[in-house]
């Protein structure tokens, strides 16, 4: 064993402090070499081989439930004594706006559209996955009557849809908020107005290209000429998002860009943060996080043959990640730059944050589920693959109270945060997550590219997954129980800048839900 990968007790972690002026040099090698991000990871593409895929065997039917991909991309693979499933390694987010009204041929043109791009590429990771979800002003532009009589209704609040427009955090940025500062992306959080959302994953960042070019008329697919289906007088593309997941790629990224914290990265995580995040016991079966659920949890009034049975909610935001702060403390190297030029601290470096404070933040302090390696900085400092544990919900109170904790420190970790309120009664999951590294300049107030967490999740609800998020904010255990800002999750660390909530429907109404539904009274009209 490499002697720098020695566990260690809490007690006896070693930093390895790096100066400000280093900082600053590394700072400026990355600015001059920082290219735009998806052209960085394009480039980087050829270095990651497709993941090897063993599928399971699936029936020929396609799944009714849009994003049951679950045996598609196999297989579950154990590392370091834990489950994980892979999904496709790139996803693009494509959102949209409708410039005009649809009609019935347009619905049969996005239908059409859709068993093309399945019918010209594998409903494999090799191939690609295409899901369509509806925002909130898709359906406020549909008679009131049928979408009240077709959203389902929450069973403890009936007069409630289970489908919301997406709430702001506790610690988002937002007037609401006024108490809420984040240390370099300090930027507003907005909810998002778009119609659609096209979420494309595929192994292949080609094919994902590809698929995202043919429905903006580019008129070729797969190499051949295809018509496109028309739509370009119907749908307004916004930029897209793109996210890409593979162990090592984010430490090959940073090393490319120069970004000064790239040591500290672990070279074989799939995530900007260090640790993985797809562990098999972090989400659910593909049925818990739809309307009807299954027998672990229900949430909604949902019936086998209503409209939106084996429909859900999917939630997108756009996440930047302050990466200086977490991997060197950014709060003390700008202590340091107030007190003047050669006024700086002999010990520079000494507030970086070392692994097991890391682990903490991200999962729990009662107990951490690693201490880490001797060295707590190099290559992450400890291992990136840790189990998801769920203890009970009542995990992120112990800790924020110092129970159980080291020196009874009043600490939160984001993963027991979450679990407040993220699964059944019996433990299961009941969330599908689809997040993972970004690297681009939306919405850096100096466009720059910076690591980006671009995050989707599948849920039962929209009141379930603003549950979630505010627990994970756990702003009222830190105001109960005296937790300081710094020791709160991961909240200090991210920058949500946009949200939207999306309807997913069933693969059968996935074109343009409801609008068949429009009888000659009926009219379908934009606000």
């Amino acid at each position: 064993m490499n002697p720098t990968q020695q566990p260690v007790t809490q007690q006896a972690v070693t930093q390895q402090p790096v100066s400000r002026r280093k900082i600053l040099q590394l700072g400026a090698v990355g600015a001059a070499s920082a290219i735009g991000g998806g052209q960085l990871i394009a480039r980087l593409d050829h270095r990651f081989p497709p993941p090897a895929r063993v599928p399971e065997q699936v029936s020929a039917a396609l799944p009714e439930i849009q994003f049951d991909i679950g045996s598609f991309i196999a297989p579950v693979q154990t590392i370091e004594g834990v489950e994980f499933r892979f999904g496709p390694t790139y996803t693009q987010f494509l959102p949209a706006r409708l410039t005009r009204p649809p009609t019935l041929d347009d619905q049969a043109a996005l239908a059409d559209a859709l068993d093309t791009i399945e019918s010209t590429y594998a409903f494999t990771p090799r191939g690609v996955f295409t899901f369509v979800s509806y925002g909130i002003p898709y359906f406020r532009s549909l008679p009131r009557s049928l979408v009240a009589a077709n959203i389902p209704r929450l069973d403890d609040e009936p007069d409630r849809f289970a489908f919301e427009e997406a709430q702001p955090s506790p610690t988002d940025v937002v007037d609401a908020n006024p108490d809420i500062r984040k240390a370099r992306f300090h930027v507003p959080m907005r909810i998002e107005t778009n119609d659609l959302l096209f979420t494309i994953r595929s192994d292949d960042l080609r094919v994902t290209r590809d698929v995202m070019s043919w429905l903006r008329g580019s008129n070729r697919l797969d190499g051949r000429t295809v018509a496109s289906p028309d739509l370009d007088t119907l749908l307004e593309f916004d930029a897209s998002r793109l996210m890409f997941a593979q162990p090592g790629r984010p430490r090959q990224l940073a090393d490319a860009a120069g970004l000064p914290y790239a040591t500290r990265v672990h070279p074989d995580s799939p995530m900007w943060m260090g640790f993985a995040d797809q562990q098999v016991a972090g989400s659910g079966p593909a049925d818990i996080a739809t309307f009807q659920g299954n027998d672990s949890a229900s949430l909604t009034s949902t019936k086998r043959d209503d409209y939106f049975f084996n429909g859900g909610v999917q939630h997108l935001s756009h996440v930047i990640l302050d990466l200086e702060q977490w991997y060197l403390d950014e709060r003390g190297a700008n202590a340091e730059t107030e007190q003047g030029e050669g006024q700086s601290k002999e010990a520079e470096g000494d507030n970086d944050e070392t692994f097991l404070e890391r682990v903490q933040y991200m999962f729990r302090s009662t107990p951490p589920p690693s201490e880490g390696f001797a060295d707590q900085l190099t290559d992450g400092g400890g291992p990136a693959y840790l189990p998801n544990d769920f203890d009970d919900a009542g995990d992120a109170e112990r800790s924020a109270r110092g129970i159980g904790t080291a020196e009874n420190e009043h600490r939160i970790g984001h993963l027991s945060a979450l679990q407040r309120s993220s699964r059944a009664t019996d433990g299961t999951p009941m969330h599908i997550r689809v997040d993972g590294p970004g690297y681009d300049a939306m919405d850096v107030p100096d466009r720059s590219p910076q690591p980006k967490l671009q995050f989707s999740i599948f849920v039962p609800t929209a009141k379930f997954f603003a549950d979630m998020r505010r627990n994970q904010a756990s702003t009222d255990l830190c105001r109960r129980h005296e937790v300081s800002d710094d020791d709160n999750g991961l909240e200090r660390f991210i920058t949500t800048t946009r949200r939207q909530n999306y309807l997913v429907p069933p693969r059968r109404h996935r074109a343009f839900p409801l609008l068949e539904l429009l009888d000659g009274s009926d009219d379908f009209s934009r606000p």
